[in-house]
Formats: structure tokens, sequence, C-alpha cells
């Protein structure tokens, strides 16, 4: 069901102001965003007609645009990703640990996306790895689903990442499962000096290489003594790694990981209202407890997509990554061994014409099964009515 007011809403009526006033300051993946968010199961797009083999019930499906910051396109891609992730499961209790960065740090990271995005996932996961594998703590090889997220409930730009790691781990000589202790898996004040650490080295090796840029008022911090003296304030400060406490079963990480894998900066159900004043929508104030955390904010059009733009990732760039146990290259493997070594049965796999096949969602009349009958290309309208080759079926006496 389409919800009453959509981000597409608010591009297709303030976008075309947007883009001329800040004509040459967009890029153009925040262009071919935009276009998409606003074409998106438009005419545009082109679509097919679906009709009903029980009741001859037709209707319109306009193509979607699948972008992955697109709020409605969001749904599908978290189901078909999660049908898959599901079989990586194992029998154990799951933690949520969260790494954020600094203020002075996010501020580099909006100039410089590809680079300081990356050099999070990769310090964030090796300072996990690295714990879990001293003897000291864990002692075990341990998986991560390590997800990045920019924003903060409000749509400011606040990236951090959300990691979803097994309650332990395969012991260095493959020859026992480590399991953690039921509520606590690795020590967060330990996990944060050494993300602070191995962060802010090889942030230097990237200014040092040349691989960073600045602009406008941060021009300054392509010279060295500049850059240290903006970042002095990060050395001395606890970096925030939180850890919550373990999922209850499976099937609430599955849950977890379907509110968070493919959410966007703002998902239309948080939109309230648009009208002269703006755009008006919920968000969180983390600084507030109780009922008092959800809040309305209300912001100018322009502010309002400013904001989205913010969040929009570089071309290729990949949000969901996996370390460890569920590295790409040795995941099957290390999943069977540690299913063996936790005595469990191998995880059934899904047959692949099941995985793929996507049905029709069923008639809203009579609950009958929908196909499609016509398609029509971009910009164009289907005939109206579509042509009467589909018949009710009979009633069986």
């Amino acid at each position: 069901m389409r919800a009453s007011l959509e981000v597409a809403d608010i591009f297709r009526s303030a976008g075309p102001g947007y883009r001329a006033a800040h004509a040459g300051h967009l890029s153009l993946a925040q262009f071919k965003v935009m276009a998409a968010i606003e074409n998106c199961r438009t005419a545009a797009l082109g679509g097919h007609i679906e009709a009903c083999v029980d009741c001859g019930h037709w209707r319109i499906a306009y193509n979607s645009c699948r972008n992955r910051h697109c709020p409605k396109c969001q749904g599908a891609a978290a189901r078909t990703w999660l049908e898959e992730r599901e079989a990586d499961l194992l029998p154990v209790g799951y933690f949520h640990v969260v790494f954020t960065l600094p203020a002075e740090i996010a501020a580099v990271a909006l100039q410089n996306k590809s680079a300081i995005y990356d050099l999070l996932f990769r310090a964030a996961s090796e300072t996990t790895l690295t714990i879990a594998a001293d003897p000291r703590h864990l002692g075990a090889r341990i998986g991560i689903t390590a997800v990045l997220h920019t924003w903060g409930s409000a749509m400011t730009h606040h990236p951090h990442v959300h990691m979803i790691v097994p309650g332990g781990g395969i012991a260095p000589d493959n020859a026992r499962w480590i399991s953690s202790r039921p509520a606590f898996l690795l020590p967060v004040r330990v996990l944060g000096k050494l993300f602070r650490r191995l962060f802010l080295t090889r942030l230097m090796q990237l200014h040092g290489a040349g691989r960073l840029s600045f602009f406008g008022s941060m021009t300054h911090l392509s010279e060295r003594t500049a850059f240290l003296r903006h970042l002095r304030p990060t050395r001395c400060k606890r970096w925030v790694v939180y850890a919550k406490p373990p999922f209850a079963g499976p099937q609430a990480v599955l849950a977890y990981l379907s509110r968070y894998t493919h959410r966007v900066a703002i998902s239309n159900q948080r939109l309230l209202r648009f009208d002269e004043t703006g755009v008006t929508f919920r968000y969180k104030d983390y600084r507030r407890d109780g009922p008092e955390r959800q809040r309305v904010m209300t912001l100018s059009a322009d502010e309002f997509i400013r904001r989205f733009l913010l969040h929009v990732l570089p071309r290729g760039f990949h949000r969901i990554r996996h370390y460890g146990l569920l590295a790409g290259s040795s995941r099957k493997a290390s999943l069977a061994l540690a299913r063996q070594l936790l005595e469990v049965a191998p995880s059934p796999t899904a047959c692949a014409e099941e995985v793929a096949n996507d049905p029709l969602s069923p008639c809203p009349c009579c609950g009958g099964h929908m196909i499609v009958i016509e398609t029509f290309t971009r910009w164009c309208q289907p005939r109206a009515p579509p042509h009467a080759a589909l018949q009710p079926r009979e009633a069986v006496p």
C-alpha cells in the first residue's frame, strides 16, 4: 500500500528548484538518485498489467527503480538478501556491536566518502577480530556481518558501522567451538582503544599518501600540521563502541537484519506532511528517555533534500560486508566446521528456483493468482481498458 506521503513526492515538487539552485555542486550520483526516486513506479520506467485468473480483476504495476537509496525499493532487496543469509545462522547467541566515528573525523569523511568509509569498515572489523582472537578475551576466530549507516535519526551525517557477531568462534586449532559468556562478548573499552589507534594510524597514512581531498572551509587540512591539529581532540577522547545484549534466537537476528541492512536515511512511514512550511517528520532524540525520545521536526524542502543527499554512497561501494568465518572465500567451509563442532545438522539449502521465483502478490479482490497479460515500455501508458483475453474461470458445480 502506498504511503500517504513519500520522499518521491518531495523530490518531484521541490527537486527541480533544488537542482537549479545547486547547479555545479551536486555529484552525478546525487543527480541519479534524485531521478531514480522521482521516476520509481511511474510510467517513466514502464511496467505491466496483472490480471487475476479467477475473478478477472486487473491492475497496473509500474517498474521499480531498484536504486539502493530509494525508500520504496529496499523491502524486496532486503527479503532476497535475508533468504540468502538465513542459511548462515548458527544456533548460538548473537551480539550487536556498533562502532562510531567522532565528529572531527565525520567531517573529513563527508568529503572523502570512499576512503573514510572503507577505513571505518577495515578498522572496526580488524579490531573485533583481533580482540576476539586474543586468549585473554575469547581466543577464537569469529564471524562478522557489518552494515554501514551514515545518518542519525534526523538525517544528519553520523557515520557508524553496525555489526552482528555470533557469541563464540572456532578455536585456533580448529578442534572445538569456544562460546562467549551468555551476556558478554568483548570489552568495549578495549575495543574502543584499539579501534582509535588503528583508525588514526591509517588515516594519517592516507593523508601522507595524498589520498584525501579537502574543499571549502576545510582546504587548510591538506597541510599535515593543520590536519594533526584537527585530529588532536580525537586522540584523547573515548571512541564510542557499543555492545548490546545478545538477541533472543536466530529469528530475532533476522528481524533485526531486515530492519537494518537495506535501510535508507529516512523511510516514507516517518514523513508526516509536506506544505509551504516545509517537510515534517518523526525522529528519535537519543539524549532523551521514554516517550520524550520520539520527536517531530520540520525542515525546509531544500534542507530536507540536502540532508537526504548527504547519504548517497559512491558508485560501487559495498555497505554490507562479511569478515572472519563469514568472509566470502571461506564462508561455506568455516560454517560447515562450526556446525560440526557445535554438533548440529547442516543447514538446509533453499532450492534455487524458490529463491529466484518472485510470485506476484495475490488478487486484492478474491485472493486468486495474478498473471502478467501485457507489458509496456518506458514513458508509455497501457491501453485502457486492457484486452479481455483473460476471462474469469467458470464456477465448478
